[in-house]
């Protein structure tokens, strides 16, 4: 007897190539059957007329790492269909972390959470978190900024041979544990000191222990994005390793446009032989911590270093005068997104101007007060970007979705702040904004972008197709009503239009609701992938 039926859907079966209407039935967490299934045997029929049926959707670019941990059930990510997560991007992962940053974030997440963290490894995170049961399937990159911390190189000074093979030594490792690939942040400290000596090194040592890719945020997405993408690209090239240039994108007016240029070294690198792909969250606003604001010099070393620099009073002034200068026209365009205390939580959802307006100061000088006041940890999101560039990008075949979000839902511990929709609406605003209402991408196209396309990526086993006998990672959705409901005032908001998703099987939203049920699996380099 097969487990479930899914009756009479349209069939988007991630290859792009049209759909069809027919049956799929699921038993034993695999897809049992494509076709007619009216005289099959089955404990559950779903009438799926109306619906597209697809495969589950892969979140190439995530963030939920140890928030897993806090939140297994992952409600913003399986309501919008997501059934696979990549983390560990941007240069930072659960491991292998520095005992200081560890002491850091096991003392955040004490904080914030309540929650105990007991591991600084990949290996010991990706245990833990087969433990915990997540309701979808993850794996991650291994961090470039947390192994450059880990071997003392906190500071803008090449790291020297010894410290450089020990980096090497823990990028071999955590890829053994089960990492994919690494990633780098290079506008954060320190990963932003590594050159591309340093990275070429890294991604070496990843290929040599079979997880060759290189996830990048590269080292500017705006007056010299050319320069980073070819960065990026040229290590793929020297190594051979798979490049994944992420949330691509051209931040600030004076730089838009420049996507043309971009995509262009990307195609003629692939067309050298060369691995290159993207990922996209399909807004014009960006999100980070506020700390970017901060010239590279000033934000060096640790919290308690920087904020030793900014308690002067004749330095910070001349900081304020740097910041002034990026930023003077552009503080209508930075709403501070979370804070880390309670005391400053009603600026949550302001710009730092309408805040500056409110206490009748300059805006880089409440900026940067608010910056110390909460030891550098304000999460804001940035209105940097252009519609047309976001589609261009979109409409270039090798770009693939991620939110660049970490878990959420609407109510409970880790709703907090004012997060970007991101968070809550990336998956459906793809299919509602660019293929129901502006018809840029076809429904089959939009889906293969979110599942073929990165589960080849990653090299991922019978997943990110439907087909017989491969993983039982589905989504059956309306294409005519899904709609992401998240917006910048009022985030917390699941989409509509979904009405089942199941992981490896299990069914972990039915009817448009979480049903509480746990199907995921932690997926390991060499084991699944």
């Amino acid at each position: 007897m097969l487990d479930v039926i899914l009756r009479g859907g349209l069939i988007v079966d991630g290859t792009g190539t049209p759909g069809y209407y027919t049956d799929i039935a699921l038993k034993d967490g695999r897809i049992a059957r494509i076709g007619d299934c009216s005289t099959a045997d089955a404990a559950e029929r779903l009438d799926c007329t109306g619906l597209a049926i697809a495969p589950g959707f892969i979140d190439m670019h995530g963030h939920s790492d140890e928030i897993l941990l806090v939140d297994p059930l992952a409600d913003a990510k399986i309501r919008q269909g997501v059934t696979t997560e990549v983390g560990g991007n941007c240069g930072a992962s659960p491991g292998p972390l520095s005992q200081d940053e560890f002491d850091s974030r096991k003392r955040s997440y004490k904080d914030a959470y309540g929650f105990d963290l007991e591991t600084s490894t990949i290996g010991g995170f990706l245990d833990a978190l087969d433990s915990a049961e997540p309701v979808m399937n993850f794996c991650t990159l291994v961090g470039c900024g947390e192994t450059r911390a880990a071997v003392g190189g906190i500071d803008d000074t090449p790291l020297d041979k010894d410290a450089l093979r020990r980096e090497c030594d823990l990028v071999r490792d955590a890829c053994e544990q089960g990492a994919i690939g690494i990633s780098s942040g290079l506008i954060y400290p320190p990963g932003r000191f590594a050159d591309i000596a340093e990275l070429t090194a890294l991604a070496s040592a990843a290929r040599d222990a079979g997880s060759p890719l290189y996830a990048s945020h590269i080292r500017s997405e705006g007056r010299d994005l050319v320069e980073a993408v070819e960065e990026a690209l040229e290590i793929g090239a020297r190594t051979g390793v798979g490049v994944q240039l992420s949330h691509h994108k051209a931040s600030g007016k004076a730089n838009w446009g420049k996507v043309h240029d971009s995509l262009a070294l990307v195609e003629r690198s692939r067309t050298s032989g060369n691995d290159v792909v993207l990922d996209q969250y399909p807004y014009k606003a960006s999100s980070t911590g506020l700390d970017v604001i901060l010239p590279k010099d000033v934000n060096v070393g640790s919290a308690d270093v920087v904020l030793a620099r900014l308690a002067d009073k004749r330095y910070a002034a001349l900081v304020a005068a740097r910041v002034e200068l990026e930023y003077s026209d552009r503080w209508n365009d930075v709403m501070i997104a979370a804070v880390a205390s309670e005391k400053h939580r009603g600026f949550e959802g302001m710009t730092v101007a309408q805040i500056a307006q409110s206490q009748q100061r300059r805006p880089v000088v409440v900026a940067l007060d608010l910056l110390v006041q909460e030891r550098l940890q304000v999460a804001a999101i940035f209105f940097t970007m252009c519609e047309d560039d976001v589609r261009t990008v979109l409409s270039y075949a090798h770009t693939s979705i991620g939110s660049d979000a970490s878990v959420r839902s609407v109510g409970g511990i880790t709703a907090r702040g004012k997060p970007h929709p991101r968070a809550f609406g990336t998956f459906p605003r793809i299919f509602k904004r660019y293929v129901r209402d502006s018809r840029l991408l076809t429904l089959e196209e939009a889906v293969r972008r979110a599942t073929r396309l990165p589960a080849t990526r990653l090299g991922l086993r019978d997943r990110g197709e439907l087909r017989e006998g491969w993983h039982a990672d589905i989504v059956a959705f309306d294409p005519a009503t899904i709609a992401d409901m998240s917006t910048y005032e009022d985030p917390y908001r699941y989409p509509v239009g979904l009405s089942h998703v199941f992981v490896n099987g299990v069914a972990v939203v039915r009817d448009g609701l979480s049903t509480g049920s746990k199907g995921g699996r932690v997926l390991r380099r060499g084991r699944d992938l």
